[in-house]
């Protein structure tokens, strides 16, 4: 086994090749970022993860931990550019006998260091300025920013008391004494406002009122926005009093939607074969998965999901819920296409192609050619301009 000295020489490597890797890809772009990647010791904050197995069939993870792996391989993981899980549904996982585990859902993770640097850089920070972060997570991001900004500078909301409680143990001793709080981040954190950035590492259906109130006019807010059926992706808001507007990133990066917002344990009930009205659809079920179409469903159906299964023995059909209005939309296929059932107080899917043959009409833009804005009393994506299509965020 490597002393322990071993290890730290051994990181320190491995951090200037990560920011070389990042510098390359354009993530890393300033000397002030590239100094937190290379002393901030990742390891420090994933001494034990999960990683996604190989295996065909059911999602399954396997533990990684340095008795399992080796010391060597054990680094190599952490300083790479990736995602590793650090709980699952919510629970502390026993590490003295760790197991595979499946059919679990992902609750808190340490992000692939590439979104981490490219998110604080967009946030454009300096020397001066105060942050509140909402989701501490493993702390690693609020190391860099307390390397980049000094402890007094960064306070961070963790929802999860566990999950709070060993970020805090390896933030101390990694020399960090950022404040921080265990809430919901939604309510932000009022003692410590105003702030002049705000940055969210859980993705939001909107924006909290109380984000508008504690970031200064000026300020900004970078956040992931997202439902229940898909990310919506990345979005910059500049704060101007009690509103704020901004535009969606390129690129369509992910985040664990914030627990106090998941969809709820039921889809909602199950259409009867003979309900609802049937029509021919224009677009069948590959819209949800698409990049763009996905991104207009999202926006046009934002308490929906979907699932496939057949019916009656028959062929595989979609079903489209919105569980909090009861509406429905069943897709099943033709000879020549889709037909589409659907009931209830929303006709989703012609709410749901509508919004695709706008994007069409627009030429198929990228998420880039979206915008937000939000204020006290409405919240909405808009194409093109803020004059231009709009399709409102669940409040």
């Amino acid at each position: 086994m490597t002393s322990e000295p071993g290890i730290e020489t051994a990181a320190a490597g491995l951090r200037q090749q990560l920011a070389d890797r990042l510098e390359k890809d354009g993530r890393l772009r300033s000397p002030e970022w590239r100094e937190a990647v290379e002393i901030v010791p990742r390891h420090a904050f994933v001494p034990r993860f999960y990683r996604e197995s190989d295996g065909l069939g059911v999602t399954t993870w396997e533990p990684v931990t340095q008795e399992i792996v080796g010391q060597e391989e054990w680094l190599r993981l952490v300083y790479s550019d990736e995602t590793w899980i650090t709980q699952f549904d919510g629970r502390d996982i026993d590490w003295s006998d760790p197991k595979p585990i499946s059919n679990a859902a992902p609750t808190s993770s340490s992000t692939l260091p590439s979104l981490v640097v490219r998110m604080l850089e967009d946030l454009d920070v300096h020397e001066g300025l105060r942050v509140l972060e909402i989701g501490t997570g493993t702390g690693y991001s609020t190391a860099l920013m307390c390397h980049r900004l000094g402890s007094e500078a960064v306070t961070s909301i963790e929802t999860d008391e566990g999950v709070a409680r060993r970020a805090r143990q390896a933030l101390a001793r990694s020399g960090c004494l950022p404040h921080l709080s265990v809430g919901d981040g939604r309510a932000g954190h009022l003692r410590g406002a105003p702030y002049d950035r705000l940055i969210a590492t859980c993705g939001f259906r909107s924006i909290p009122a109380a984000w508008l109130e504690q970031v200064r006019p000026g300020g900004v807010i970078l956040t992931t926005l997202r439902g229940w059926m898909r990310s919506l992706g990345l979005v910059k808001l500049i704060v101007t009093g009690d509103s704020a507007s901004g535009w969606f990133s390129e690129d369509e990066p992910s985040f664990m939607i914030a627990r106090q917002q998941d969809a709820p344990e039921s889809l909602g009930t199950i259409p009867g074969p003979d309900d609802g009205t049937q029509r021919r659809a224009t677009y069948g079920p590959e819209v949800l998965i698409s990049a763009g179409p996905g991104f207009m469903g999202q926006l046009a159906a934002p308490d929906a999901r979907f699932f496939a299964m057949p019916v009656d023995g028959g062929p595989v059909s979609t079903f489209v819920l919105d569980n909090p209005t009861g509406s429905f939309a069943v897709l099943s296929p033709t000879d020549n296409g889709w037909q589409v059932r659907q009931g209830g107080p929303r006709r989703l899917w012609d709410a749901i192609e509508s919004a695709v043959a706008t994007w069409e009409e627009y030429g198929s833009p990228s998420t880039a050619a979206f915008g937000v804005t939000v204020s006290r009393d409405a919240q909405v994506v808009w194409l093109g301009n803020p004059d231009g299509p709009q399709w409102p965020l669940p409040r």
